[in-house]
Order: structure tokens, then C-alpha cells, then sequence
């Protein structure tokens, strides 16, 4: 055997060392980014070309309508339209797909019905920045890639003289107005503004084409204008033609500003017609920010070899039925930089090259020394994309909060949803709030901390959306807001998040103000069920059932928000009877077999029990085992939810993607670190999902997660012990500061659970000590109206605390009487109750009892719906008048059947007046009948018709309101019918045509 001299083993060492750092350095990311994840399930997502936050989403449009068409795109479709410029990632509401390109051959079509064309997947692919297909019915090979404000198509046309594009103004939601001209044979700009989601959204173009076209022709309706080099209105569409031109570059310059702004965004950002160097631009854009995590190992496939490079396969390749994927892909590393992809699509600059945006004013403005940004789905990503922002993208939060407050300078308030120049006001609470506090509290500074605090104060002290109710009663009451559980419990964490920005500015009186009101979750918990009930008529809502989805929670039910206090998790643990209790209740969370009752709510999906990991307000819950004896849960049901509810196929996101929240999850899991409550400054440890991960922060240093166990087992795998910098870490819990200040810290796995390491563990904390909160009494009652006298009983949940009450309607205080045993009512009567403890006083609860008149008797013969059932049967005569919102209750919904209700007054009475109430929502397709009847009999038989009153309001008017659909009987009649027409399916040119509209109906009255 021959020997090697030593010096040439440590120089065949050193150059293996240099190449290995060297193929490091040059990872391609890019490569493991699948954008067809999501695009199929309710992922919403879409394939194709955008730079990370950027302006333009260049994407093809495959669906028109639907809601699993938001984004466009839906990875089923074997059509396109075409291919727009804007597109929204993952939202549960359709928008933008502004400024639509086709190419075509032949005579030139304007109808999306005759321009759209065929293709095959196998034909398609997509890579971060880029997007490949071809057009069946052309023969048309469609490339597109992007820069942040430009969308730069290449079209491959086969011989002929006839090659097309179509630009279709009309395309998707509403136009506003619109307008298009010919500035010569090489360029083209133009304007669409639209209605849809965003109430006025502008999007200027400006294009530009490689190749001089022969031919045009602007259409207005659809109709040719011969001669015109510019049109304008509300369906506008031309057409550009070349003679057998093969390749064709368009570069598309957007702006929200003007199509001067356009054209410079077209100049600064695509001087040439360079389709490789913008593709290959594009893809060290993308590389450069997903290299900002770097995993290695993970799972293990059947031939995966560690240290491998991975290779992606083909697009096609992924997506053969049953998903085969080429073996030396590790599938969860493809799940994972998708994820980070997805979190760093939105929010979107806004802003043009020079600075210029459209503001919630509508006015324009100029961002100084920052990028103002728009699409902000903050309900959602509060929770874990902008915690992760702030270990990963410190600077672009900085002009995330920056935006924000540009937002409230301009428009008054802080963005809840802000889309392009509107606010939606879509979801629930006011969650910029913590965004900008985590910010702050992490060290983000070089924003207006006055001004902070003033806006979000500003914010949460409106009057709007239950906000007054909030304040008023300590508690959202469902007699005055929809959805008021879920409402109580956001902006209680919005309001935690004030007072810890007020403490640290040293602002005390703003402390003790917003840390009582983050504690008025406790007026909604019930300690009898333990769970989150609605609060009415000074009680709780019933009947009551935490798996039924209705119009007391956002897109969830009581089990999916009784665990919706991350800002007090002890103080929650021990409203539930402590740890034990606590961790009981968790188990049947995730185990019960109980189903979701109640109405049909798309959202709530990937359930696990009654989890539902397919909508955010669950998505710390795995994590709050921490706080209990049982860690080791916390892992188990993380592995669940990775392995279960995540995989690199179209429909391998278990809901909405929402902007990056559904992904910024995984990435965060799969770090095994997240930040249950923004503004805290402990992560949660959960369970690591690869070999080995290095964080690269922006101050220089790096944070490695390491876990050498992982492969031994895709899930069932659990912490044995933990180190941190090579010493013995003994918390369930890591410090912001620990990560940002770099280090190694690896887990040690185990097939079985350590409860000995367990036992010593430093668990988190969670927990409200100041300024603590009296909750409110409830009053117990049978109903709200009565025709018998009955008892009301009045409990509280604060232990020893005293209950005070008055009759007379009279604010009650510690002179009031003492409530001790139930209270008989027998007359109208509204009880006011207050609870005493300590010196402190509750809220006052206030329930109003009504006595029913016992002189009719109501029979309805078609059945309302149960859901709609308000009060039961008697609802349309006890005395109760429904509000002009018919999520509020005291409204009877009946769909597919008409109204029809038979009053008897037990002998024949005279009846000079009647009349009935109902309510028109169009876009909730709740419709005014076509006409209510009365009809007359004396002995419930034979009826005669008195009187038909014809409805005066149009379906289209969209305004919430109430109609009374009144007559002057003057008869004598023991029985009068009461019929109310439906109007039958919605019209074609409602969003839910075909679809039966509803009757809402409440009170009739008869004089």
C-alpha cells in the first residue's frame, strides 16, 4: 500500500474545506421554492413571477370567479385568460389581477371567452421569479419574470402574420375608469381604476415592446374605434399586432401614481429587453433572502444522502398524481424555503422609484428615506411573519411601522387591512398595534414613538366596530356587535401591547389604563364550561354549543378561542382551575371526536379535535403545554400539525395562506422557536425539524439550531435535553436577545418523553399582576321575554367578590341591595348587577326582561332556519325589534321557503293595522320580499286576501336597511296569514348569482 504524504492529505483537506464553504456560499435556494404549493386546496396562492415584496405579481389568470379563484390561479384549471400584473397571495377575498396580457394568433377576439386558450401542465413550471407555460390554442410559449415594479413577459409565436397581444383593461372586478393610448409602434400606457376589495384602487401602466408592432385597434364595449390612438371607459381593451415576429419581449412598468411614474419605474428598474438578466436577477434577489436561513438535513427520503446538494425536479416532475417527487429531493427542506418564499411575497412596496405613493388620502406623497408598503393581512400575521421579520428583516420591519404610521398621518387611523390605497377594515381588532410594539420592544427603533403611542391609543379608543361597547362594558356585548367573543379577545391583546409600549416610555397612566382592559378576556370566560361564551342581556348567549360556528366568533368557534389569551396565559390557566384543568382541556382541544355544528364557514379547516390549523387564531395553542407539567406536548402535537398539515404538493396548505401567516408558521416551527404573544420576549421551544439551521441576523451574527436526532423519525420524537453555547439549558423557553446575540443551541431527541428533564424545566411566563380586573356578573334568566312570572339567578366568577343589584334600572353600587338568593320577575324589568371585591368594582351587567302579550298565538308553517332562529318561535311577536345589522340577533332568517305565519287572537277581535319588518343586506343575500300578503279567517280555513304590499326597494341597492311593510286592515278576523314572497335566487350580477336569497324578518305588529 502506498502511502500518502502528510502534506498532501492537509492540503486535499484545506481544498475540501474551501470548495465546501465555497458550494455554501453559493446554494441555490431558488431551487428548493416550489410556487405551486397552495395553488391548489384552499391555499389560494399563485405561480407566478414576482421579486421578494415587490410591486408587480406577474401571474397567469385561470379563474374568474369562486373563492378558491382569489388569487387568480387555481392549480386545477386547464385554461388562462391571460396574464396580469398584480395578484394576491393566499387572501379569502378576491382583488387586483390588474392589466391583463395576452398573446394570441389570428384574428384579433375581445371577449375573454374567445381569446383564452388551453394548456397542459406538463407544459408549466415555475421557479421564484420566473414562470414557464405554453398556449395550446396558439402554439404560444409564454415566459415571464419580474423586477420589484416592472413585469417583463417573452412570448414565442410560431410563423405568422398575425401575432397578437390582447390588453384587456376590463379584466376581473369592477372598473371605475379607464383609459389607454398609443404613444408610438414600440409603446403603450395607460390606466385601470377598479372597485373591488379595495374601494378605489389606481394602477397606472407603461409598456414597452421589443419589437415594433404593425397593427393595433382600441375597442370601447368591445367594439373596434378605427382611427383612435386613445379610449377611455369602463371596457376598454385593444389589441397590438406583429407580422411573424417569433420572439417578442413586453416590459410593463406599473404605478399607483401616474404613467409618467410608470414609465420611470419601466426605465430605472429594465433599461433593455434583457429577459435573461432580469430572470437571473430576479433569482439572486430571491437567493439573497431566503439565504437569510439556511437548513441542511431534515426528514429523510429513500435516497437521500447528507451533504448532498439537493437538485429540484422539473415542475411537472413534482406534480405526477399522487405527487411522486424525484427521491433526492428532501421533501421538507422544498416545504420549507417554499414557506419562506411565501412569507416574503407580501407586504408589497408601494411606493414608485422616486419615492412617490398613493396615500390613504388618495393624495400623493413622497416616502422619505423609506419604502412605504401596502397588503398588510395583520389579523393574520401578527402572530408569527412579523416575529419572524424581527429576527430575520429588522430594517424592512422598521418601514413596515414607518408605513403604518404614513398610514395614519394621511388617513387617520392605523391600518387593520390596507390594500393599495384603501383600508378593507377586514377582520377583527387593530393589529398593527403589535407589530409595531414587538418592534419596539425588540430593539427596532428610528420611527416616532410618541406618535406610536398616540395612533394606536387613537385606534383603540374609537367608536367603531364594538369598540364603545368594549369600553363601556369591559366586554364586546353580542347585543351590540357581531362576532364579540373574538373581538374582546383581539383588542385585549392589542390593549396589552399598549401598556407594555407605555411602561417602557414611562407613560404610567396609559400603563394602568390599557393593562386592565387587556384583562377583559375574564368577562367572556365562563367558569361553568370553561370556555369563551358571548355575553347578552347581561348573561351568557345560549343555548350554547363551543363546536357551533356562529355570529359570536371570526371564522371559528368557542374552541378555537378559548385558548385566545397569549397575553395572560396563567391568568387563563388558573380562571380554568389550574394546571391540571388546564392541560385536560388542551387534551380534548386536539382529541375530542366532536364535529364543527352551526353554519358554513370555508376558513376553518386542517382540524385536529376541534384545532383548526386552516385559520390563525389556534396557531399558538400546541405551544401553550408548555406552561403546564407536560412539554412534551407541545412537541408531539408541533410534529403533528408539520407532517400532517404541510407537504410540497398544490394542496399542501391546510387553509388560506394569508400573506405569509399560514408559511410563517411552518418557518417558524420548523426552527423550533415561536413568539406566542409579539411584545414578549420568550420564544417558545418546540421541536426543531432539521440537522442543522444557522440563522443570519442582519447585526453579523449567526444563531445555529442544531437537532442530529432528527432523522431518526419523521414525528413521535421528543426533547431529552437542551444546550445552549455548550452549556445545559434548563428553560422551555429562549430570550430575543439570547438568539440576536448569536450562538449554537442543539437538542437532544429521544423517541420517548424525559419527564425527568421535563420536570426541570423553567417554564414561560404569562401574566397579568397589575391593576387586576373585577369581572362583570352574569345574570341568569330563561329567556329575554316571558308570558310567566320566573326567577333570575346572578353569579359571578371572582371568587369571594360580592354581587349588588338594583331593579329599577338604577345604577347599582355597594348601597344596592345584596344579591343571596333569586329574584322573582314577573312585570317588565330591567336588573343592573354589579360584583365588589376587595374595594373594587365590576362592570355593570344589564339584562332587560320583556312580557310577551298573551293574547296571540304565533304559528309559522315553513320552519325558519336554525341558525337564523333568534328567540324560537315566538320571535316575531315578543315585542323585540331587530337592529339594522342581522348578525345582531332578533332576526328570523328563512331561505328556499316562504314567510308564512298565522297569528290567532282566540275569538274574532278587530284589526285595524298590520305590518311586518324585514331587512335587505344585498351582500350578505339577505333581500326584501317581493311583496308581503295578509290574508283574513275566522275559523283557520278558508282566508281571503285583505291586502298586498309590494316592496319599494331595489335589489341592487346595496345599503343596509329596514323596511316595514305596513297595511290598514280594518276588519274583523280571529286569524290573519301573514305571507312574504322570497325574491328567489340572487341575480347574475351578484358575486353568489343563483345562489337562494334569504328573508330576514322580525316583529309583527298588529294594532
Amino acid at each position: 500500500m502506498k502511502l500518502i504524504p502528510r502534506f498532501l492529505l492537509v492540503i486535499a483537506l484545506l481544498f475540501s474545506i474551501i470548495f465546501q464553504s465555497s458550494a455554501q456560499k453559493k446554494r441555490d435556494y431558488t431551487q428548493l421554492v416550489d410556487p405551486f404549493i397552495g395553488t391548489g386546496g384552499h391555499g389560494h396562492t399563485f405561480p407566478g413571477a414576482v421579486r421578494p415584496f415587490g410591486m408587480v405579481q406577474l401571474s397567469p389568470d385561470t379563474r374568474l370567479g369562486t373563492w378558491d379563484g382569489c388569487s387568480g390561479y387555481y392549480y386545477a384549471d386547464t385554461v388562462i385568460y391571460g396574464f396580469s400584473h398584480t395578484h394576491l397571495s393566499g387572501t379569502g377575498i378576491p382583488d387586483y389581477c390588474d392589466v391583463l396580457f395576452m398573446p394570441t394568433t389570428g384574428e384579433p377576439k375581445f371577449k375573454n371567452t374567445d381569446y383564452l386558450s388551453g394548456f397542459k401542465k406538463k407544459n408549466e413550471s415555475a421557479t421564484p421569479g420566473y414562470y414557464k407555460t405554453l398556449l395550446d390554442k396558439y402554439n404560444i410559449g409564454v415566459e415571464l419574470t419580474a423586477t420589484t415594479r416592472v413585469g417583463v413577459h417573452r412570448y414565442t409565436y410560431p410563423s405568422t402574420h398575425e401575432a397578437n397581444i390582447i390588453i384587456d383593461l376590463q379584466h376581473r372586478d369592477e372598473v371605475l375608469e379607464s383609459w389607454i393610448e398609443v404613444v408610438n409602434d414600440h409603446e403603450i400606457r395607460g390606466l385601470r381604476r377598479s372597485r373591488s376589495w379595495a374601494s378605489n384602487q389606481y394602477v397606472y401602466f407603461y409598456a414597452k415592446f421589443s419589437k415594433p408592432f404593425k397593427t393595433y385597434g382600441i375597442a370601447v364595449d368591445d367594439q373596434l374605434q378605427p382611427g383612435k390612438t386613445k379610449a377611455e371607459g369602463k371596457n376598454i381593451k385593444m389589441y397590438i399586432q406583429f407580422n411573424n415576429p417569433g420572439e417578442v419581449i413586453s416590459k410593463v412598468g406599473i404605478s399607483d401614481v401616474s404613467a409618467e411614474g410608470a414609465l420611470k419605474n419601466l426605465d430605472a428598474e429594465v433599461p433593455d429587453f434583457d429577459f435573461k438578466k432580469v430572470q437571473h436577477d430576479a433569482k439572486i434577489a430571491w437567493n439573497t433572502e431566503l439565504s437569510k436561513i439556511d437548513v441542511q438535513g431534515g426528514a429523510p427520503t429513500a435516497s437521500t444522502q447528507m451533504g448532498m446538494q439537493p437538485v429540484a425536479a422539473s415542475t411537472a416532475e413534482r406534480h405526477k398524481p399522487k405527487a411522486v417527487m424525484v427521491d433526492y429531493i428532501k421533501e421538507k427542506q422544498v416545504t420549507f424555503y417554499t414557506a419562506l418564499y411565501h412569507c416574503m411575497i407580501a407586504p408589497n412596496i408601494y411606493n414608485d422609484v422616486d419615492g412617490q405613493y398613493r396615500g390613504m388620502d388618495n393624495r400623493i406623497h413622497t416616502a422619505q428615506g423609506f419604502n412605504y408598503y401596502t397588503v398588510f393581512s395583520l389579523w393574520d400575521t401578527y402572530r408569527a411573519e412579523d416575529p419572524l421579520f424581527n429576527l430575520i428583516d429588522r430594517k424592512r420591519t422598521l418601514d413596515f411601522v414607518k408605513s403604518f404610521l404614513a398610514m395614519y398621518e394621511q388617513g387617520g387611523l392605523l391600518p387593520i387591512w390596507p390594500l393599495a390605497s384603501s383600508e378593507t377594515y377586514c377582520m377583527v381588532g387593530n393589529h398593527s398595534i403589535p407589530v409595531i410594539v414587538d418592534a419596539y420592544m425588540k430593539g427596532i427603533n428610528g420611527f416616532d414613538t410618541e406618535e406610536a403611542l398616540t395612533a394606536m391609543k387613537s385606534a383603540v379608543n374609537r367608536t367603531q366596530f364594538g369598540l364603545d361597547s368594549y369600553r363601556n362594558n369591559g366586554v364586546t356585548l353580542a347585543d351590540d356587535e357581531p362576532e364579540s367573543v373574538s373581538k374582546t379577545l383581539e383588542y385585549a391583546i392589542d390593549d396589552w401591547c399598549i401598556a407594555q409600549m407605555a411602561k417602557s416610555m414611562g407613560k404610567q397612566q396609559d400603563y394602568n389604563e390599557f393593562i386592565k382592559r387587556a384583562q377583559y378576556w375574564k368577562n367572556n370566560f365562563n367558569d361553568q364550561n370553561g370556555f369563551m361564551q358571548a355575553r347578552t342581556n347581561g348573561g351568557w348567549y345560549t343555548p350554547f354549543d363551543p363546536t357551533e360556528l356562529n355570529n359570536n366568533y371570526t371564522e371559528g368557534n368557542s374552541w378555537q378561542y378559548s385558548f385566545l389569551v397569549p397575553q395572560d396565559v396563567q391568568g387563563l390557566i388558573e380562571r380554568m382551575g389550574g394546571k391540571d384543568k388546564f392541560e385536560a382541556k388542551l387534551d380534548e382541544l386536539f382529541t375530542t371526536s366532536s364535529k364543527l355544528t352551526g353554519k358554513d364557514v370555508s376558513d376553518v379547516t386542517g382540524l385536529i379535535g376541534q384545532y383548526a390549523h386552516g385559520d390563525e387564531p389556534s396557531h399558538h395553542m400546541a405551544y401553550l403545554y408548555n406552561f403546564t407539567d407536560s412539554p412534551d406536548k407541545t412537541q408531539y402535537y408541533i410534529n403533528k400539525i408539520l407532517n400532517e398539515e404541510y407537504s410540497p404538493n398544490p394542496d399542501g396548505l391546510s387553509g388560506n395562506e394569508d400573506c405569509g401567516q399560514m408559511s410563517a408558521w411552518y418557518v417558524m416551527s420548523s426552527l423550533g422557536i415561536y413568539n406566542t404573544m409579539p411584545g414578549q420576549q420568550q420564544f417558545q421551544i418546540g421541536m426543531p425539524q432539521f440537522d442543522k439551521t444557522v440563522l443570519s441576523l442582519e447585526n453579523g451574527k449567526k444563531f445555529t439550531i442544531i437537532n442530529s436526532g432528527q432523522g431518526i423519525s419523521r414525528s413521535n420524537i421528543y426533547l431529552q435535553g437542551i444546550n445552549l453555547n455548550k452549556q445545559a439549558y434548563n428553560k422551555s423557553f429562549i430570550e430575543y436577545n439570547t438568539i440576536m446575540n448569536g450562538g449554537e443551541f442543539e437538542v437532544f431527541t429521544g423517541k420517548l418523553p424525559n419527564k425527568m428533564f421535563e420536570e426541570g424545566l423553567e417554564k414561560p411566563t404569562s401574566l397579568i399582576t397589575d391593576n387586576l380586573l373585577v369581572s362583570n356578573p352574569y345574570i341568569i334568566a330563561p329567556a329575554k321575554t316571558f308570558k310567566k312570572p320566573f326567577n333570575v339567578e346572578i353569579g359571578t366568577t371572582d371568587k369571594d367578590a360580592q354581587i349588588y343589584y338594583t331593579l329599577d334600572g338604577s345604577p347599582p353600587s355597594s348601597s344596592s341591595a345584596r344579591y343571596s338568593t333569586p329574584i322573582s320577575i314577573s312585570a317588565n324589568t330591567t336588573v343592573k348587577a354589579i360584583s365588589i371585591k376587595n374595594g373594587k368594582s365590576s362592570f355593570v351587567s344589564t339584562a332587560v326582561f320583556t312580557k310577551i302579550r298573551d293574547d296571540i298565538k304565533l304559528t309559522l308553517i315553513n320552519k325558519y332556519l336554525d341558525q337564523y332562529k333568534d328567540q324560537g318561535d315566538n320571535t316575531l311577536i315578543n315585542g323585540l325589534y331587530g337592529k339594522d345589522n342581522w348578525q345582531l340577533g332578533n332576526w328570523q332568517g328563512f331561505q328556499g321557503n316562504d314567510l308564512v305565519a298565522i297569528l290567532d287572537f282566540g275569538q274574532v277581535k278587530p284589526v285595524n293595522k298590520i305590518s311586518l319588518g324585514t331587512l335587505q343586506d344585498t351582500g350578505s343575500w339577505v333581500v326584501f320580499p317581493q311583496y308581503v300578503q295578509y290574508w283574513s279567517s275566522d275559523d283557520g280555513k278558508n282566508y281571503k286576501l285583505l291586502a298586498t304590499v309590494n316592496n319599494k326597494v331595489d335589489i341592487k341597492d346595496t345599503k343596509v336597511q329596514i323596511q316595514q311593510f305596513k297595511a290598514d286592515l280594518n276588519t274583523n278576523a280571529r286569524y290573519i296569514k301573514v305571507v312574504a314572497k322570497q325574491y328567489g335566487p340572487l341575480p347574475e350580477w351578484h358575486e353568489a348569482k343563483g345562489n337562494q336569497s334569504y328573508i330576514f324578518a322580525d316583529e309583527i305588529t298588529v294594532e
